[in-house]
């Protein structure tokens, strides 16, 4: 079953008197299982993308499916149940709470449940351990580096077990070494969890990580293996 469809989907915001065009007649199949790199220069139309496939935004037009449901059509309170379940989300800037741990940092999510407070505790174990961070689980952002931060995001983002995992220039903010291992980290979970991730970078290197690459430009989703 595709995990993302998305048909004749056009964006516009408006400014005052002025319409700006952000996507255009878009259409995407991406499988379940899939890992897709979005690319282009800012303004492209990446991030707004990656916003209706999350329900963060709404089409002006076209329909956006995800997981089997028209996301479309949803009312707000639908939209936020159903994006608790389906999506973890991976930002550029960590978004971390300073005063709370590591661990309580991951819960977060989890406090929107009806799970228990052990069952809330195993998930979280869990998915610090996927990061490689059982040993952080009481330090505090302050304590950690970016690198640290950023996989503390990610547990955060997989501890409701998401079906898809949407990245928004995760490696942004980091070193080369800490970005390769945020692209091991998200590459493991595509492999080993069959999570289905969709990744907007800059950046080249981190491409390579992910089976798919298509490339933006001016609101259009330009064919697999066309670059801007």
């Amino acid at each position: 079953m595709a995990a993302v469809e998305i048909r004749n989907v056009k964006k516009v915001f408006k400014r005052e008197a002025t319409e700006i065009v952000a996507l255009n007649n878009t259409n995407l199949d991406l499988e379940s299982g899939g890992f897709l790199c979005l690319m282009g220069p800012s303004g492209s139309g990446k991030s707004t993308l990656l916003n209706l496939i999350a329900g963060i935004d709404r089409p002006t037009s076209g329909e956006v499916i995800v997981d089997g449901k028209n996301i479309s059509n949803m009312s707000e309170s639908q939209l936020a149940t159903w994006r608790n379940h389906t999506i973890g989300f991976v930002f550029q800037s960590f978004n971390l709470i300073p005063v709370l741990t590591a661990f309580e940092n991951v819960e977060l999510p989890l406090l929107l449940t009806k799970l228990s407070r052990s069952e809330r505790r195993a998930h979280v174990e869990i998915a610090l351990s996927l990061v490689g961070l059982t040993e952080r689980s009481s330090h505090y952002p302050r304590q950690l580096s970016g690198g640290q931060e950023q996989r503390v995001a990610i547990a955060r983002a997989i501890v409701t077990d998401p079906a898809l995992i949407l990245a928004d220039e995760p490696t942004g903010d980091l070193d080369a070494q800490s970005a390769d291992e945020i692209l091991a980290i998200l590459e493991k979970l595509n492999r080993d969890s069959q999570k289905t991730i969709v990744m907007v970078t800059h950046d080249p290197r981190a491409a390579h990580h992910a089976k798919v690459t298509r490339h933006l430009d001016k609101g259009i989703l330009l064919p697999e293996g066309v670059t801007a």
